[in-house]
């Protein structure tokens, strides 16, 4: 499974003992991960950003690569530019503001509010994708963020994704996903045949970024009553006074 990160990564980053989550430990820079296995297609390597850094200028950088982890001399200090240089590599930098990639006769997606995010042929659940701020005193002043599944991309709890879609001349195209939404194909003409790793570079600002599994099938029955509940509730806090189990109310809070 390609759901956890490689062994091989930069020199200032700390991995956990399920090799699911990713911090740098000093610096700004050596913070570059890879995922365990090649990506298959359609295939969404998932990570949400737990802990962040001030004081540096940068956020994190996800891509894909055509070159074996296992293989490099050393692992280079930056994704952007020295990975993409030693070339076979594709990266993308997150910013706060301007991730999406515009594209003449580009067909609409379905709205925020669907279950499914559908990439050509490729559909997955929404529900996972999208990061979520932790309800608190004052969080029902931020609840039209919350049910407009709108947080800022490089905030904390964000969900960043990267996949590849096979296309019909036999390259295929690099997808981004911030928090349940497609971006665009952020690169072309990838090289199918050849495997394609994750790259995730823990970069300045962002300090921890943790890997989501994410199920393709149907969702589950918790995640179909959340998404019923979210539609007639006031704000999260409201959650509370359900008679609802004390599990499933905090599954709806997103706790």
């Amino acid at each position: 499974m390609a759901a956890r990160f490689h062994r091989v990564h930069g020199a200032n980053v700390r991995l956990d003992g399920t090799r699911t989550r990713a911090t740098r430990v000093e610096s700004f820079a050596h913070g570059l991960c890879f995922s365990q296995e090649p990506l298959a297609p359609g295939e969404v390597f998932l990570v949400e950003i737990e802990e962040k850094e001030l004081g540096w200028c940068g956020h994190l950088r996800v891509g894909l690569t055509a070159l074996d982890p296992q293989r490099l001399e050393a692992v280079p200090e930056y994704s952007l530019p020295d990975l993409v240089n030693m070339g076979d590599t594709w990266v993308f930098a997150i910013t706060r503001n301007h991730n999406r990639v515009a594209v003449d006769g580009e067909e609409a997606r379905g709205p925020p509010g669907e279950p499914f995010l559908c990439i050509e042929r490729v559909r997955i659940p929404r529900d996972v994708l999208v990061g979520r701020s932790r309800p608190g005193r004052y969080s029902h002043i931020l609840d039209e963020l919350y049910r407009t599944n709108v947080l800022p991309p490089t905030a904390r709890r964000s969900r960043i994704g990267v996949l590849y879609t096979p296309q019909p001349d036999g390259t295929s195209d690099m997808h981004i996903i911030i928090n349940g939404e497609d971006m665009g194909p952020s690169a072309r003409r990838l090289p199918a045949a050849r495997p394609l790793y994750a790259v995730v570079d823990v970069f300045a600002s962002t300090k921890s970024v943790r890997v989501i599994p994410v199920d393709y099938g149907l969702p589950s029955l918790q995640t179909l009553c959340r998404l019923v509940i979210e539609k007639h509730i006031v704000h999260r806090l409201a959650i509370d006074s359900l008679d609802l189990p004390a599990p499933l109310k905090s599954f709806c809070k997103h706790e």
